[in-house]
């Protein structure tokens, strides 16, 4: 299986052009990727530099149209002429889609900048079981708002490994069941470096024996490798070089990884995308 995560800055380059379809050429030429985890999708958004306010949800589900389009929406906002103004992220995936689950993260109270952030999970279907993916994109200006957001992706991860642990009464229509696992993949973009504690904390044993912990897959396969940059490669107007963007593998996953490849070269986002592989 190959996923690729991406901050895509709603599909503006280095160069000031935004472009949804060189992110997806760019994206196929690094792999026939089974499953995209994009975030910073903006629809009705004129005022971000460079963007021409067009519904980048619709405009990527078409670039793929072999893929199922799963849109989470973090930021829902009253618009001119009656159109929402939304920004989020989005899972493309070629396996079936079984369930689809959307999470608000916490938003408590911070004098800082910050908007509403979310996780969205879609039970995917492979073909050796099916397989939680997730993404996210968490605050940028707050230590306490990634703390506590942290903590939701946490708590998420941990019912859905307690479902499959007792899964609930089928029944008719809106209750009937469908396939749950506790094996899972988190990507995103986590505005903290490898050190931070806040970080670290996603990868903490759960009390819980029945839930797996997720593991940074970068220092599974390279332990004794730093991570790679994944921002501010070629502007530090936010800072150094440093890595924030990262994929973590849910225990029994880890064993399975194949390669890790963060593609620091090219220029076409403000981030660099990650290709996760593992065996099926």
């Amino acid at each position: 299986m190959k996923l690729i995560t991406w901050n895509i800055q709603w599909g503006r380059g280095m160069d000031g052009r935004v472009d949804l379809a060189r992110v997806v050429a760019h994206a196929k030429s690094m792999a026939d990727f089974d499953v995209l985890c994009v975030q910073e999708v903006s629809d009705n958004f004129p005022e971000l530099e460079g963007n021409d306010g067009a519904n980048q949800f619709a405009g990527l589900a078409s670039l793929l149209p072999d893929y199922t389009a799963i849109e989470g929406v973090a930021l829902d906002i009253a618009g001119e002429s009656g159109r929402r103004k939304r920004f989020g992220n989005m899972i493309l995936s070629r396996y079936p889609v079984e369930q689809i689950l959307r999470y608000t993260l916490p938003w408590v109270a911070d004098n800082t900048r910050n908007m509403p952030r979310m996780l969205v999970e879609a039970t995917v279907m492979t073909p050796s079981g099916p397989i939680r993916v997730m993404t996210t994109h968490l605050e940028y200006s707050s230590d306490k708002l990634r703390r506590a957001q942290v903590g939701g992706i946490r708590e998420a991860h941990r019912n859905a490994c307690e479902r499959a642990d007792y899964p609930r009464e089928d029944g008719p229509g809106t209750y009937g069941i469908y396939p749950t696992t506790k094996s899972g993949i988190l990507v995103g973009d986590f505005n903290m470096v490898p050190e931070d504690p806040v970080k670290q904390r996603v990868s903490e044993p759960f009390a819980e024996d029945y839930t797996p912990a997720l593991l940074d897959a970068w220092p599974v396969l390279h332990p004794d490798e730093p991570h790679p940059y994944s921002f501010c490669v070629y502007d530090q107007t936010y800072g150094p070089p440093h890595c924030c963007d990262f994929a973590f593998v849910t225990e029994d996953l880890a064993p399975r990884l194949r390669r890790v490849f963060y593609d620091v070269d090219t220029q076409v986002s403000d981030h660099q995308p990650v290709l996760v592989e593992w065996d099926e």
